[in-house]
């Protein structure tokens, strides 16, 4: 008996060893998107790191040179370039403004359509539809149809009104980018806005009336605490994107006095006729971290005025 249980307990580890350790949970469930991720890494980091090589060096494509290491000599020059710091103010502008803008009307707009009304389906498509159209196309019709001083549909509304026809897109130029920048916008606010408002509880809404709260009370009470993480991914997905916006500015001025910001400055520096890609590379490098900041420094704007308006 006991050479038999002897025999058992020496072949006990050679079964142990014959089978392969297995996967915790975790992982298993991550080992499907391993691919995914490496070809993410390798698409989108790769090039930002490549970038912020090029960004240390000197690099003039036409007429073609070698690249010279120079260190932070770009981003030296990047300080004392004024040119570049009213493009970064220019950026501020149309990145605030209209998500701002953008974020009054969808909320507004959201509020009207979480009310039930006869054609309800229709009315929020046609809400929905300046959000599916090309910002090529947005800037074209906005520039010709809307702000053109001789035919444009603002400035025949000036003059039956009695007013001197304005060119907005030669005079006024950011405020033109900014307003198409909000119509185009508010559409994606609000639809953020309405599925904030769809998921409210409404046993809480009832109760909130019965004990004779007014409509006003319900939504600065109840409806903005609610709608709080809705405001912040919307605030947060506008400002890295507008932060960007390249499209606008091309179509609608080409990136004239007034209206070149930080992302059209770097199309000029670089393929727009300078050809100086390691300085526009720094110009880039720095319009990543400017993206971080501003939709960091909107989100803590945001999250303490709600929690200002709680607590009131």
């Amino acid at each position: 008996m006991s050479a038999a249980a002897g025999t058992v307990d020496a072949s006990e580890p050679k079964r142990r060893k014959l089978n392969p350790p297995r996967l915790s949970e975790p992982w298993r469930r991550r080992l499907p998107l391993l691919p995914a991720l490496v070809i993410m890494i390798v698409l989108t980091q790769v090039p930002f790191v490549m970038s912020i090589y090029y960004s240390l060096t000197d690099w003039h494509v036409i007429p073609p040179g070698p690249r010279h290491w120079i260190g932070l000599q770009n981003y030296k020059d990047l300080v004392s370039d004024h040119f570049f710091r009213d493009a970064v103010w220019v950026s501020l502008q149309l990145t605030f403004f209209p998500v701002l803008g953008s974020l009054v009307l969808g909320t507004a707009f959201a509020l009207l359509l979480d009310r039930k009304f006869f054609g309800q389906g229709f009315v929020r498509t046609l809400l929905i539809t300046p959000f599916l159209l090309m910002p090529v196309v947005v800037g074209l019709v906005w520039k010709n149809q809307m702000f053109n001083d001789l035919y444009g549909v603002i400035n025949w509304v000036i003059e039956k009104l009695g007013g001197t026809p304005v060119d907005f897109v030669s005079r006024h130029p950011t405020l033109a980018i900014a307003l198409t920048l909000i119509w185009q916008w508010t559409p994606f606010m609000m639809l953020i806005m309405l599925a904030g408002l769809q998921g409210q509880p409404a046993d809480v809404l009832e109760a909130a009336k019965v004990d004779g709260a007014t409509p006003w009370g319900i939504f600065r009470q109840l409806t903005v605490a609610h709608l709080r993480p809705y405001m912040e991914l919307g605030i947060l997905l506008g400002t890295i994107y507008l932060i960007q916006v390249y499209d606008l500015v091309a179509v609608m001025t080409g990136g004239g006095p007034g209206s070149t910001n930080v992302p059209y400055f770097v199309f000029q520096r670089s393929i727009g006729g300078g050809w100086e890609f390691g300085n526009a590379s720094a110009y880039s490098i720095v319009v990543v971290i400017f993206s971080i900041i501003i939709a960091t420094f909107s989100l803590r704007v945001l999250s303490g005025l709600l929690k200002g308006e709680e607590i009131a």
